[in-house]
């Protein structure tokens, strides 16, 4: 059945990629799995694991400061695959690349690095109605130490920012904006290369939450223009642990270290301490090396696909699942934006979304349910929690059928 799948919109067979990825071919609970829960991490190609194992069995040493040969083949794999990540996000230079452990602590690093250094009293921070929550309290832990003000950017019904608004809330008071490229809860595509440009007419820095954004599509920071871009290795296929921060040298240059430790340093002594120079500084003490590496690898993978035509199949999918879950009475899909990504979030009449998800699980079918790091976004359509169907190029139609007919199970329990 997943031959069919093999479209004439689509340069790649669903069928071979599957075979990439093991854990696909598992059991849960006696029924083959249905993974739909990509938005919270992608699973892993045998090249990733490969990679980490390879890493752990012949290479396994410290980095930078050994004279030794598995500490020297460490460090030329780990800078290695930070080349590969400036390649991957197209960056003017290796050193406007930092390693995170995910896009959480990259956002962290700006707003310390960067917010307390030039964000004070009286100054506006500027964040959209649906933001994860670590897009939010950073922002909203800064502006408590330093007396600034947190502005929000709202949406409307379809789950799509009002961009009139934004217009209307930059102001010479906003010093930074920070904004997700693809919600997590919705699967809103944000037009951030206009909002971008806009804030760039009054010389406000832009961050970019990029979490969601690159195992769906190809991103170019020379054409995007950001200041920073945040994403996390897990969500590409890659390790759990592992991340990068892209920031422009020019800011870059001018922040405070997020931490003090070993590495981030030029010299140190009881009276002063230089720092070491772009990246080092913002990479303090032992780093995850293998996940590095395991992200490394992770890019190799995806930079032998298409992306116009992952983005192309992923549609597919989106305008198939819609179809299926819009026919079922009761249930309503929660974010309906024009442009949006491979994201269904849902709701049921009188029945909890943790029920929902429970029920799915029996069926093998791993859905994410809860208010998903957005409580805001549940305030802003009156609900507690959603059930949330996300999928990835190597999802079929036939998984979203499972879906359905899973849904209905539920509602022949509930009798709804």
């Amino acid at each position: 059945m997943i031959n069919e799948l093999t479209t004439l919109e689509t340069k790649f067979s669903v069928e071979e990629l599957r075979r990439d990825f093991p854990i696909l071919l598992r059991f849960v609970h006696g029924k083959p799995l249905v993974y739909l829960d990509n938005a919270a991490t992608t699973q892993k190609p045998v090249e990733v694991l490969n990679a980490i194992s390879t890493y752990y069995r012949e290479h396994n040493a410290n980095i930078h400061r050994g004279v030794h040969y598995l500490s020297e083949i460490s460090t030329f794999e780990y800078e290695k695959a930070r080349g590969k990540v400036k390649n991957f996000l197209n960056a003017n230079e290796q050193k406007e690349i930092i390693f995170t452990r995910g896009t959480t602590e990259g956002i962290n690093l700006i707003a310390h690095g960067y917010g307390r250094k030039f964000i004070g009293a009286g100054d506006e921070i500027l964040i959209s109605a649906m933001e994860h929550h670590s897009n939010i309290v950073p922002w909203q832990m800064l502006c408590e130490e330093k007396g600034a003000k947190l502005r929000v950017i709202p949406m409307n019904d379809n789950g799509e920012l009002m961009l009139e608004e934004f217009e209307k809330l930059l102001s010479p008071k906003t010093k930074f904006v920070s904004i997700v490229y693809i919600s997590n809860s919705l699967g809103t595509i944000n037009p951030v290369k206009h909002i971008i440009e806009r804030a760039h007419a009054l010389n406000i820095p832009v961050l970019v939450d990029g979490a969601q954004t690159v195992s769906h599509r190809k991103v170019d920071m020379k054409e995007l223009d950001c200041d920073f871009f945040v994403f996390s290795g897990h969500k590409l296929f890659g390790p759990t642990g592992i991340g990068a921060l892209y920031g422009k040298a020019e800011f870059l240059e001018k922040m405070n270290p997020y931490q003090g430790g070993g590495d981030m340093i030029a010299s140190v002594t009881f009276e002063k301490t230089t720092y070491n120079a772009l990246p080092f500084r913002f990479e303090a003490g032992t780093p995850n090396i293998s996940g590095a590496v395991g992200l490394g690898a992770a890019i190799d993978y995806v930079s032998k696909l298409d992306f116009q035509s992952i983005q192309e199949y992923e549609h597919e999918l989106l305008e198939h699942g819609t179809q299926i879950l819009q026919a079922i009475p009761g249930l309503r899909i929660i974010g309906t934006a024009k442009e949006k990504a491979g994201v269904l979030s849902f709701v049921m009449d009188n029945i909890h979304p943790h029920d929902i998800g429970t029920i799915l699980d029996k069926e093998g079918i791993a859905i994410r349910t809860g208010h998903h790091c957005t409580q805001p976004v549940m305030q802003r359509f009156q609900i507690p929690a959603t059930a949330r169907a996300s999928f990835s190029f190597y999802n079929t139609k036939q998984d979203l059928e499972l879906l359905g007919q899973a849904v209905y199970k539920v509602k022949e329990i509930f009798k709804a």
